[in-house]
């Protein structure tokens, strides 16, 4: 078998190890969008937030250690003590929910049928305040996170494609295990919306407010409820990419990849998300493999972007989401 193939083989299976990660990111959005009709701006710094989080509890950081030692002139830094990492991501998973609770009893509540414009600049305050709040709280230099996940090259992979192909492909542990546990949010999400009576209040919220409410839908349970779904989904995204690539603010950024995977996939679908990050992830790769040398290399900063703009001009609900038609 030819070399460049083999090679573009390579370059596929790490494109879709890298889809699932911007899948998982895309994952929150469109669970939220799906059951307020808001587009949360803050999704990404929720999952930097819950890396940090965890961080700070697996090495027994003192929270707004800075500030009391500015404040007090204290020289504190640690409890001294380390929290295994099962207990610490429980604990993480209930400062979500914390979180979530806080976000409707503050901001979403007093929304109610607020127009599209002012829920989307709610959470661009959001974002601003919990990326400042991580900062004091946790502080901002770069976390090495450790939850005992798989990583370097797989050797079984490895050694497998040598026997077959005369050729190992280098693929990461660590992206294997995200993959695996994407599938597995994926299904746990689709069963929940689609066969479950919160599933179903969480579509009917969408779709209208006052109708919901009109017949007995709690908006404040449904809210903290999708919150806290999507704060999970979060603290999932902030343990891979912070096991990756640690755990930094610059974090944050990955939400700008999610919103190509949501372009593509339909801001309305699960499943969508899934396909439109693998989109992207094997797009990107294979079109810096084979363009990138001929224009210079670094296509993949922008090429999620050109492709989510073709798809905004020829299909805007993208690929799973609803059409939606307005009578005039």
């Amino acid at each position: 078998m030819p070399d460049q193939l083999l090679f573009a083989m390579e370059v596929t299976l790490n494109g879709l190890m890298a889809g699932v990660l911007y899948a998982l990111v895309a994952l929150g959005f469109v669970l939220i969008f799906k059951a307020s009709g808001i587009f949360n701006y803050a999704q990404g710094v929720m999952a930097l937030f819950a890396a940090l989080t965890l961080v700070g509890i697996m090495d027994g950081q003192v929270p707004f250690a800075h500030l009391i030692n500015a404040i007090f002139g204290t020289d504190v830094h640690h409890f001294g003590w380390n929290v295994p990492a099962i207990l610490a991501i429980a604990l993480t998973l209930g400062v979500m929910v914390l979180l979530a609770i806080l976000v409707e009893r503050l901001v979403l509540r007093h929304l109610v049928n607020q127009p599209d414009i002012i829920l989307f600049m709610a959470t661009i305050g959001l974002a601003y305040f919990m990326e400042g709040f991580g900062d004091i709280m946790w502080g901002s230099d770069i976390k090495k996170l450790d939850v005992g996940l798989p990583q370097g090259i797989s050797e079984t992979v490895e050694s497998a494609t040598d026997a077959i192909f005369g050729y190992g492909f280098f693929i990461d542990r660590l992206d294997m295990v995200a993959t695996v546990i994407a599938a597995l949010l994926v299904i746990g999400l689709t069963l929940f919306s689609q066969y479950t009576k919160q599933g179903r209040a969480l579509r009917a919220v969408a779709d209208d407010h006052q109708a919901a409410l009109s017949v007995g839908i709690s908006l404040r349970f449904i809210w903290v409820l999708v919150w806290s779904i999507a704060g999970f989904v979060a603290l999932v995204a902030g343990m891979m990419w912070g096991a990756k690539s640690g755990v930094q603010f610059s974090l944050s950024l990955i939400a700008l990849k999610a919103l190509p995977v949501l372009m593509l996939g339909g801001f309305t679908s699960i499943p969508g998300a899934i396909v439109g990050g693998l989109i992207i992830g094997v797009g990107e790769k294979l079109f810096e493999f084979t363009i990138g040398p001929m224009v210079g290399g670094a296509t993949e900063n922008w090429f999620a972007y050109v492709l989510a703009l073709a798809f905004l001009v020829f299909r805007p609900q993208g690929l799973f989401g609803d059409r939606i038609i307005e009578r005039v």
